[in-house]
C-alpha cells in the first residue's frame, strides 16, 4: 500500500473522474488516496478497491472513522463522508494516482511491451535502441525499474498504479524523453495501465500461456489486447506477423501499425546469415535500407525481438544504423538465453523458461548451432498446472538430447511432486536424469558436457535488478554454473555487459 499525495496541494474529484456520481457533496478536493483503510489517514480519498486481495467496500465504515474525506466505490453505501461512484475503481484509482502525481507521462513517449515471450528482451532493446540516439529513457521491467540514474529490483513486471506513477515522476524529473514500461496479462486486467496513455504499443507475440490465472486461452488473449485500449490518439501498435495469434489481433486494431516479420510480409524484417553459438548476424531491412547487425543473443526469437525494438525506434525518427548501433549493444540481459562464458569449450545458457512453447523455442535456437549433445536442466515452478509439466517433458525429451529433470531451489511441501509431473510426459521415462537438488543437477550437467556439446538451465531461475557494480542480479542458476565452471579450471573471461538504462 502507498498513499498518493497531490503534487500540486488538491485536485478536484469530480475534474478527475467526471463519469462519477457524486452523493454528500458538489465536489470533493483530493489531497491523497489510499486503499488500505487501516492506513487510512484524516484528509485522504479511501478506493474501495474489488481486486484478489478482497473487497474494499466492506472496510468503509473503517476509513471514514480514521479520518476518510470521500469515498470512491462501484455502488451506493450509507455513509456520512461524501461517496462518488464510479463503474470501477480499479480503473479509476489508476487514473487518480497518475492526475494527483502530475501525469508525469504527459511529458514523454512512452511505450507499453507485452506478449506472452520476449517482452523483458524487447523493453530492453528498445530502450537500448533509444539510448543509442543519446536520448534519455527510463525503464520498467521483470528486471528492474530505472529512472536513468537510480535502479531498484522490479516488484512486479507492471509496477502498482502508484509505484508506477512515482517512477514515471522520477523519470520525468530526470529529464527522460522516453519511457519503455513492460506489461504483463495480470497488469492489464488489474487495470495497471489506467491513467496512463502510451504512444506505442507493442505485441512480441500471443501463444497459450497462464491459462490457470485468465480461465481460458481465449481470456488470455483479450486480455493481452487490452493494452492497444491505451494508446493515445495517434498512437501506434507494433505486430508480429510471423505469429498466428498476434495476425489474429490485427485483424482487431484500428489504429496505425507496424508490422514486422522474417518469415512472412512486413514492413521492418530481417535475413539471418550468420549464427554460432556465441553470436548471430542478421540483415536488418526497412524502407529500402539495409544494415547488418550482430548480437550476441541468439535465436531466431531474439531476431523478432530486435525487429519489435527497431520499429520503434524507426518511427520515433532513428536511422537505421542507429537501431542497429543499440541493438548490438544489448550483449545479455539476465535468464534470457543468457550465455555464460568462463573458457570452457561447450555452451552454457540459462533461461527463465518455464512453458512448453517457450522452452521449445530455446531449445530448437540452440540445436541449430551445436554441434555436439544437447542437455536440458528442467525444473518447474508451483504456479503451472500438471497438464503444463507434463508438456514441459514432452518439449525436452524430444528437443534434448538429456534431459536432467529437477526441483526448485526451495523447500516443497511435496518433494519430487514437480519431477514426477514432468516425467509424465515422457514416453520413456527411463531416458531422463533425475537429480532432486537443482543445485546438483546444473553441476553433473556440466560435469558430462564436452567440447561442441551446450547445456540449456531452465525453469525456475529466479532473476532481479539490473547488472550494476553495487547491484548485481540475483540467479541462483547463473552463479551455480558460473562457479562450477570457475572451480572446474577453465579460463575465465571478462563477463558480457548488461545494458544499463
Amino acid at each position: 500500500m502507498q498513499r498518493i499525495v497531490d503534487r500540486a496541494g488538491r485536485t478536484s474529484l469530480r475534474s478527475m473522474l467526471p463519469e462519477g456520481r457524486l452523493f454528500g457533496a458538489d465536489d470533493v478536493g483530493v489531497t491523497s488516496c489510499v486503499t488500505d483503510a487501516r492506513h487510512c489517514r484524516r484528509g485522504d480519498l479511501f478506493v474501495a478497491l474489488v481486486d484478489a486481495d478482497g473487497d474494499g467496500h466492506e472496510h468503509v465504515d473503517e476509513a471514514v472513522q480514521r479520518g476518510a474525506a470521500a469515498v470512491l466505490a462501484e455502488r451506493y453505501l450509507p455513509t456520512r463522508a461524501p461517496l462518488c461512484v464510479v463503474p470501477d475503481t480499479l480503473d479509476a484509482f489508476g487514473r487518480i494516482c497518475h492526475r494527483l502525481a502530475g501525469d508525469p507521462a504527459a511529458t514523454m513517449h512512452v511505450t507499453g511491451v507485452t506478449g506472452t515471450h520476449g517482452k523483458t528482451v524487447t523493453t530492453m532493446l528498445i530502450a537500448a535502441v533509444l539510448h543509442a540516439a543519446e536520448r534519455r529513457v527510463g525503464v520498467t521491467s521483470t528486471i528492474g525499474y530505472s529512472d536513468s540514474v537510480d535502479l531498484s529490483p522490479a516488484s512486479h513486471t507492471t509496477p502498482p498504479p502508484p509505484e508506477l506513477a512515482r517512477w514515471l515522476t522520477r523519470m520525468a524529473g530526470n529529464g527522460c524523453r522516453h519511457a519503455v514500461v513492460e506489461v504483463s496479462s495480470c497488469a492489464l486486467v488489474q487495470r495497471r495501465l489506467a491513467g496512463l496513455s502510451l504512444d506505442a504499443a507493442v505485441l512480441t507475440n500471443l501463444r497459450r500461456d497462464h491459462v490457470q490465472h485468465h480461465g481460458s486461452v481465449l481470456n488470455y488473449r483479450r486480455a493481452k489486447t487490452r493494452i492497444f485500449q491505451h494508446l493515445k490518439p495517434g498512437g501506434f501498435a507494433v505486430v508480429n506477423m510471423d505469429d498466428t495469434g498476434s495476425r489474429l489481433a490485427l485483424s482487431h486494431l484500428e489504429c496505425p501499425v507496424i508490422t514486422v516479420g522474417m518469415r512472412e510480409e512486413a514492413e521492418v524484417t530481417a535475413e539471418v546469415i550468420e549464427r554460432q553459438l556465441s553470436e548471430q548476424t542478421f540483415l536488418l531491412m526497412a524502407g529500402g535500407e539495409t544494415v547488418p547487425v550482430r548480437t550476441r543473443m541468439i535465436g531466431d526469437h531474439h531476431v523478432a525481438n530486435c525487429l519489435c525494438a527497431a520499429a520503434v525506434g524507426l518511427v520515433s525518427g532513428l536511422s537505421l544504423t542507429t537501431v542497429a548501433r543499440g541493438l548490438e549493444s544489448v550483449e545479455r540481459v539476465p535468464g534470457r538465453m543468457d550465455r555464460i562464458e568462463c573458457g570452457q569449450q561447450f555452451g552454457v545458457f540459462v533461461d527463465c523458461a518455464d512453458n512448453a512453447d517457450q522452452l521449445a523455442v530455446c531449445l530448437n535456437s540452440l540445436r541449430r548451432t551445436t554441434r555436439g549433445r544437447l542437455y536440458c536442466v528442467l525444473g518447474a515452478d508451483g504456479g503451472r498446472s500438471r497438464d503444463d509439466r507434463a508438456l514441459l517433458g514432452r518439449v525436452i525429451e524430444r528437443g534434448a538430447d538429456l534431459g536432467v529433470i529437477t526441483d526448485g531451489y526451495c523447500p516443497s511441501s511435496r518433494p519430487l511432486q514437480t519431477v514426477h509431473e514432468i516425467l509424465d510426459g515422457y514416453e520413456r521415462p527411463a531416458r531422463a536424469h533425475i537429480i532432486p537438488r537443482r543445485d546438483q543437477a546444473i553441476r553433473w550437467a556440466l560435469d558430462q558436457a564436452a567440447t561442441g556439446d551446450a547445456v540449456l538451465i531452465a525453469g525456475c531461475s529466479r532473476t532481479s535488478g539490473l547488472d550494476d557494480p553495487q547491484q548485481r542480479p540475483v540467479c541462483e542458476d547463473t552463479e551455480v554454473a558460473r562457479s562450477w565452471l570457475r572451480e572446474s579450471g577453465t579460463r575465465p573471461t571478462p563477463a558480457l555487459k548488461v545494458f544499463r538504462p
